[in-house]
């Protein structure tokens, strides 16, 4: 089948991202689209509805912290070891967000709903928990099979979009993604997934029995641009490790809102893709 992903430069692919799009985004070791996230502030996309799959980190704050983000969904916005991002404490102490707060299983379960066409997903492990007052979309109910056994209903997530950044796609749109299947169902369950890349592979990498079963389809691809160190800082799984000295770097400079705005005037905006 004749492939329709098509390939763009990242702030070209960043302007497929429109204001108050529900926007997913991966964990830190599933590829963090650090290119993507600065050509997104560098184009001043506003009002989106974060979701972290399920945790998030520097990629995620640097968007909270440029004032791209209206909502974050999250099971929260942790830089590594460093601990909590700093514009996002910021931002939710001074109620400059909407926290939707979440747990991991919750929005994997609810991904997962969303990428089957379900409208709800079952989880446990959360019953008792103050969580489930403050979420309102959330609902108990019994068990249809048992109905002395209360389960917890989460709503299916469908993300407008959905990005990440991995080592290797191709010119038929198809993206490598390893061992990584919370990719898999996110793109899956998103109406879009752009996809930025450290290279493209010399030929079909369905094709190839070594890549094939790491490889997601095309059919859930939408664009892709090639972006050499597109995790810097972070690392990228198989490729390169991350910058310690830098993310540590940023997360002190980033503790006052000064600090973050010089901090973007020479890593992000001077930055084109």
């Amino acid at each position: 089948m004749f492939s329709q992903t098509q390939i763009l430069d990242v702030d070209a692919l960043a302007g497929r991202i429109e204001d108050a799009s529900l926007l997913a985004i991966p964990k830190d070791e599933s590829g963090p689209p650090m290119a993507l996230a600065r050509a997104l502030i560098r184009g001043r996309v506003r009002d989106l509805h974060l979701l972290c799959v399920p945790v998030s980190g520097m990629h995620a704050d640097l968007l909270i912290g440029a004032g791209c983000v209206a909502t974050v969904e999250a099971g929260g916005v942790v830089i590594g070891e460093m601990g909590v991002g700093p514009c996002f404490r910021r931002a939710v102490a001074e109620s400059a967000i909407r926290l939707k707060d979440s747990t991991c299983p919750a929005l994997h379960a609810a991904l997962q709903a969303g990428a089957k066409g379900h409208p709800f997903a079952p989880v446990r492990g959360i019953l008792g928990s103050d969580l489930i007052g403050r979420r309102t979309d959330w609902k108990v109910i019994p068990n249809p099979f048992d109905e002395v056994d209360p389960i917890l209903v989460v709503p299916a997530l469908r993300p407008d979009a959905f990005i990440f950044h991995a080592a290797w796609g191709d010119r038929h749109g198809n993206v490598w993604i390893g061992g990584r299947q919370d990719l898999a169902y996110a793109a899956h369950a998103s109406r879009r997934t752009l996809a930025t890349v450290e290279a493209f592979w010399d030929g079909d990498l369905l094709d190839d029995e070594r890549m094939a079963a790491g490889t997601l389809s095309h059919l859930y691809v939408d664009a892709i641009a090639l972006a050499p160190q597109g995790a810097w800082p972070m690392g990228l799984q198989y490729r390169y490790g991350e910058d310690a000295a830098h993310i540590a770097a940023y997360v002190r400079q980033a503790r006052t809102a000064q600090g973050f705005q010089a901090y973007l005037d020479v890593h992000v905006m001077r930055d084109r893709a």
